[in-house]
């Protein structure tokens, strides 16, 4: 048998589709986890927590949700590591950036207080 027909009359193999395919469930168990913290993130509104306290609880649960809603639903978890870090890496820096801008301002308004309120004081005793 000559090579050209041993390929005469080979069916063509069914084309296999690509991606992945994920439980309902792992979705099912992230929303729950959602439900939750966003249960405890009104909860730190109920229990009347204030100052530092209150804006760490905040902060934690909304990253933890953000990062659930990122890893889970927008399948960051299955991706390669050039687009994780192509994509986190510069919301990091930003973050960081915000960080240190926020410091910046602090210490600028303190400052201001510091040098300006006692000019104003005396500006405005009675004589």
């Amino acid at each position: 048998m000559s090579h050209a027909q041993s390929h005469e009359h080979t069916p063509a193999a069914p084309a296999k589709l690509e991606g992945q395919a994920h439980p309902i469930s792992v979705y099912l168990w992230i929303w729950g986890l959602l439900f939750v913290l966003s249960f405890f993130s009104y909860l730190v509104d109920y229990f009347h927590f204030q100052g530092f306290l209150r804006w760490s609880l905040i902060l934690l649960f909304m990253f933890l949700k953000a990062g659930l809603i990122i890893a889970i639903f927008m399948h960051m978890a299955w991706e390669r590591l050039a687009l994780v870090y192509a994509i986190l890496v510069p919301t990091c820096a930003l973050l960081v950036l915000t960080g240190l801008m926020s410091l910046e301002g602090d210490y600028t308004f303190h400052t201001r207080g510091a040098y300006f309120a006692p000019a104003v004081q005396e500006a405005v005793k009675p004589h």
